[in-house]
């Protein structure tokens, strides 16, 4: 296995270099919450001038990204807290993607017709809860519902997810994909029962944790689930 992240550089600004890396290396080997970009406030281990867009990220995408990680690094970087910096730069990427073309379009349909545009392939049916896992175009509802959705959710955490569904991001690879489907059905489940967001999030995350680093050392049942979402 390689040692580090690093597959190509797409851009330099100086004094930024922005590279492309490995998200499933990152989040296997340093940080599990790294998501689709990054930058070195918000995670220590990246070098202070780089910063780090996942290789499953849409090509398409990788403007908003830099512009908000921009933001982001330099409010950071003058001493401001991560909530105030990333609530600025989401304020910039979101009226970036409002102003383009696709998410001018998205906007205009309706609800149903957007979420059909969004759905790419459904994985599973889970016929006793009436319940679906679907694989979305994480650009689309990052474009018109909400810049911060990656990996997966449903409706106790996104009002715009449909009930009776889960999406995972297009962007997840097909290795990981498992475990994000496993995380999204557990905390579902935790907050179906009444509990809150960040203690089912941080559940889900134990579990997630557990499944990526110790596969072999799995219940059988766990294990085969796995398998079955593979």
């Amino acid at each position: 296995m390689s040692k580090h992240p690093y597959l190509k550089i797409l851009s330099e600004h100086s004094p930024f270099t922005i590279w492309q890396v490995d998200g499933e290396w990152v989040r296997a080997n340093l940080n599990g919450q790294f998501t689709n970009f990054a930058q070195h406030y918000r995670f220590p281990f990246i070098p202070k001038y780089e910063f780090w867009i996942d290789k499953e990220a849409s090509p398409s995408e990788n403007r908003f990204f830099i512009d908000h990680l921009l933001i982001e690094w330099i409010l950071m970087n003058k001493g401001k807290k991560y909530a105030k910096a990333i609530a600025k730069a989401d304020r910039k990427e979101r009226g970036e993607r409002m102003k383009s073309a696709k998410g001018k379009q998205l906007k205009a349909l309706s609800d149903e017709k957007r979420v059909k545009k969004i759905h790419k392939k459904l994985l599973k049916s889970y016929s006793s809860e009436n319940l679906e896992v679907w694989i979305v175009r994480g650009e689309l509802v990052r474009d018109v519902y909400f810049i911060d959705f990656t990996e997966g959710g449903h409706q106790f955490v996104y009002d715009f997810v449909p009930k009776t569904e889960v999406w995972i991001d297009d962007d997840i690879t097909r290795g990981e994909r498992k475990f994000i489907i496993l995380h999204e059905l557990h905390e579902r489940a935790l907050m179906a029962q009444g509990k809150k967001y960040k203690e089912a999030h941080a559940s889900a995350s134990r579990i997630e944790h557990i499944c990526r680093h110790h596969r072999k050392d799995l219940k059988p049942n766990l294990a085969q689930a796995l398998r079955d979402n593979s």
